[in-house]
């Protein structure tokens, strides 16, 4: 009786229930299931970063802060913190600087701090620019709260650091280039301390803090954090910048992946709450995740932000 060769019936043939052919198959459609998952996941992740993360959310992060020397007037004294409007970015992120704006005149601060970057490069025209800024500002210069800026980086890499000073100060705005600016509260004096834009090359610390008393209260502000490490010790017992968008796209994994970092940018210094190893004996920095974009609008994982500091007297 002639013996069965096997060929497409035998467990190991190319056409049986568990050959070679079939297990390609289902390789290849799991292959394209992980890849229609994935591109449908990436989808999703680009809409939120471009239409909901920096267009619908607004974090308000509160601290309290010990300031050594700070009067008893000025004890429980809000500050708010804003920095980064960029207005000039294509799509540039106007609705949720009204918004910003709105909820800082609701808060109704004792001081608000504006660290820098009112302008972007890619609009030509910055007078324009610059008015737009007072505009979306004027709910707050309307107020009588106190309003205390620097410029950034973009500031003067659009040309504009004049164009924006004048508007800024024109509707009330003190504008800060290595000097100090005191606030008065039932008499008792706050210094605030205003860096100039390490890029250009501008920072003077020196110059900044000479017309402060040594014990005087302080707060000091710049725009890109690096300034930080080059303030004397106890010099800044609260120190804000902006400038990093806090990685403005913020990927899981080991620190340092974010966009500023993968562009080749600086890296960024500080998250919110620099490292005690950063900077001085006695100083404190906070990195505010600000509002714009830098290079393409998007956020993920670093929302846009009004920080609020309480100020406690020691």
């Amino acid at each position: 009786m002639p013996q069965e060769d096997g060929l497409g019936s035998g467990p190991g043939s190319r056409s049986g229930p568990g050959g070679p052919r079939r297990r390609r198959h289902s390789a290849a459609r799991v292959l394209r299931t992980v890849a229609s998952a994935l591109a449908v996941g990436a989808a999703a992740l680009v809409v939120y970063g471009v239409a909901i993360e920096p267009r619908l959310v607004l974090a308000t992060p509160r601290h309290q802060v010990t300031i050594p020397g700070l009067h008893d007037s000025w004890d429980g004294a809000t500050v708010a913190v804003v920095a980064d409007l960029q207005t000039g970015m294509w799509w540039a992120n106007t609705r949720m600087v009204d918004r910003a704006v709105r909820e800082v005149v609701d808060e109704d601060p004792d001081l608000v701090l504006l660290p820098g970057d009112f302008l972007y490069g890619e609009d030509s025209s910055v007078t324009r620019q610059a008015r737009q800024v007072v505009d979306h500002l004027r709910p707050l210069t309307d107020t009588t709260t106190p309003v205390v800026a620097v410029l950034g980086n973009h500031d003067h890499a659009t040309g504009g650091a004049r164009e924006i000073t004048r508007a800024l100060e024109d509707a009330g705005v003190r504008v800060l280039h290595n000097d100090a600016f005191t606030v008065t509260r039932e008499g008792e004096p706050l210094h605030v301390v205003g860096l100039a834009a390490t890029r250009p090359g501008l920072t003077d610390v020196r110059a900044a803090l000479s017309d402060v008393p040594p014990k005087a209260p302080r707060l000091v502000m710049m725009h890109n954090p690096t300034a930080f490490p080059r303030l004397p010790a106890r010099s800044a017992p609260l120190a804000v910048a902006g400038h990093t968008h806090c990685g403005q796209v913020v990927l899981p994994g080991p620190s340092g992946w974010s966009h500023v970092a993968l562009s080749g940018e600086e890296k960024t210094v500080a998250e919110h709450w620099a490292p005690p190893s950063y900077g001085a004996e006695g100083n404190r920095l906070y990195v505010t995740c600000g509002l714009g974009f830098s290079l393409v609008p998007v956020r993920i994982n670093a929302p846009p932000e009004v920080a609020l500091f309480m100020l406690r007297a020691p």
